[in-house]
């Protein structure tokens, strides 16, 4: 795997193997996204497993969430971990939470070490290529329903349906053998191809609505937590698509 950092128009960017992962001028967008809308849509997420997520920007946005108790954070690689605290120390702050638990190592054997374990997974993946290809199976998301709890929800990174609609849906058949409640959400992030980039959210209780937040926060709860983007608003927002996507996504074979 080849690092790349360097400073550009979106200010300093972290680019693995050629594709931009994060950039400081609007990594908040993609983080706290996929941090709170599963954390919100959970009536009480106290322990929470994020799979990757090297830079530290998930761990920072889980935290901030006033019913997480614990988390556990899996990241394969260690240097992606050392070169965001030193280049990267805005998102890196989240390692220095009390609330986490770091380990360099395999997500999956963590998985296949603690069943039955956590209210949320998050997975902070770099796009299907390579290694990663297998954060995008079926077998991966059911390998993360053994490690959930009872009514468990987990949240990944879904792709583009500008880009590829096709790998979208595939990977939302996948989560919804193992999830009988799956939904595609959306953020806006200026830094990736097509300015936006989805969400793959599975839960285990069907009767769950993950477009409607179980945990709301005013304004000046959302200052206070220094959320830029995340909002009871936006959550909802953030699950309705363009009608050729709802109609691909649900309605189509």
């Amino acid at each position: 795997m080849h690092f790349f950092i360097f400073r550009e128009t979106y200010g300093r960017c972290l680019i693995l193997d050629g594709i931009i992962q994060c950039t400081t001028r609007d990594e908040f967008s993609y983080q706290e996204m996929i941090s709170f809308i599963p954390l919100c849509s959970h009536p009480n997420p106290e322990k929470v497993l994020i799979v990757g997520g090297g830079d530290g920007g998930v761990a920072r946005e889980v935290a901030k969430h006033p019913k997480v108790k614990e988390i556990h954070q899996v990241e394969i690689d260690d240097r992606v971990v050392d070169l965001s605290k030193k280049f990267l120390p805005e998102m890196a702050r989240g390692f220095d939470s009390p609330k986490l638990k770091l380990v360099i190592g395999d997500g999956f054997k963590y998985m296949k070490d603690h069943k039955d374990e956590f209210d949320v997974i998050i997975t902070d993946s770099s796009d299907p290529i390579g290694p990663a290809e297998s954060l995008f199976k079926e077998s991966y998301y059911g390998l993360m329903k053994t490690a959930l709890r009872v009514g468990g929800i987990v949240c990944s990174q879904g792709g583009s349906f500008w880009l590829d609609p096709s790998h979208v849906k595939e990977v939302m058949t996948g989560c919804r053998v193992h999830f009988p409640n799956v939904s595609y959400a959306v953020t806006s992030i200026p830094s990736y191809p097509c300015g936006h980039i989805g969400f793959v959210v599975g839960c285990l209780d069907q009767k769950l609505n993950l477009n409607t937040p179980k945990q709301l926060f005013s304004s000046k709860e959302i200052d206070e937590m220094d959320l830029k983007y995340y909002s009871s608003s936006i959550h909802t927002a953030s699950f309705n698509l363009p009608r050729w996507v709802h109609k691909y996504f649900y309605e189509s074979q």
